[in-house]
């Protein structure tokens, strides 16, 4: 089984690179319109998906009415459901922090020089090198102020990646040849099926902490455990009776959920 992240800049080879290995391998590419397309089956409404990619706040407020936190939970469940089947290939999206403590996945991040990437959009978008120049950089821009926003880190982070690869010098071919190589081995292959279990329970979690914000209740005051897969305890205080019962109510309705233990205290009767 393998699991595969890979990390890119705007205008980067990374995509390409993700579907040679991809078809080398016989595994699954989830791509920017694959992820939107589970991100969809999770209901959020197609003109919003088809905008979103990886943004800073500002843009997540504008599509999703001021709580960016939703959408990015719903982001986070649809990448631990693809990362619960133990393989593909899953380019962007915070994938690569998103899945730092699953023991199934391989994360590699792939460098593309400015100059290349540049030149890259200038050609594909056909636009002039001073457009092509603005709209890597605002990308760049945009993706970093997600990836900070979202996770606290620097994508550029070593620590984050198994391997590092630099486009300068090793071509699409190459590159995707090394990862192949890497993830054929056995020390990569070799996937816990506890880390399976594991990617079940967040997943469902994330669901749940998506359905409480939407709702409308404080996620401050409240904690949210997945100790088994359907099972679901929800901990902390809630504003009123009405608000405990909304909250057990939402969790109830969201599917994989078959059990619900609630210990809300209620700081003012209604």
């Amino acid at each position: 089984m393998t699991l595969i992240t890979i990390t890119q800049n705007f205008g980067g080879e990374g995509m390409a690179i993700a579907g040679k290995v991809a078809d080398e391998l016989g595994i699954e590419l989830f791509d920017d319109r694959k992820l939107q397309s589970l991100v969809k089956a999770s209901g959020i409404p197609s003109a919003e998906v088809s905008r979103f990619d990886e943004k800073a706040p500002g843009f997540l407020d504008q599509i999703m009415g001021h709580r960016p936190q939703v959408f990015l939970d719903i982001l986070e469940s649809v990448v631990y459901e693809v990362a619960r089947k133990g393989e593909g290939v899953i380019i962007g999206h915070g994938s690569q922090m998103l899945l730092r403590n699953f023991d199934c996945a391989f994360h590699v991040r792939i460098f593309s020089s400015d100059k290349k990437r540049i030149d890259n959009m200038a050609t594909q978008l056909d636009l002039s090198r001073d457009a092509a120049v603005k709209l890597v950089r605002k990308r760049h821009q945009e993706q970093t102020g997600f990836f900070n926003f979202a996770f606290h880190l620097k994508m550029d982070d070593p620590a984050l990646y198994d391997l590092i690869i630099h486009t300068e010098k090793l071509d699409i071919d190459t590159a995707a040849r090394l990862i192949v190589q890497a993830a054929r081995s056995e020390s990569i292959r070799t996937c816990s099926l506890k880390a399976l279990e594991a990617m079940d329970q967040l997943a469902l979690e994330k669901k749940v902490h998506a359905a409480l914000l939407k709702i409308g209740v404080n996620m401050s005051s409240i904690v949210v455990e997945v100790p088994a897969i359907g099972t679901v305890h929800v901990y902390g205080t809630s504003v009123g009776h009405q608000e405990t019962q909304n909250i057990e109510t939402a969790v109830r309705g969201v599917p994989g959920v078959s059990k619900v233990v609630t210990r809300l205290a209620v700081l003012s009767g209604v």
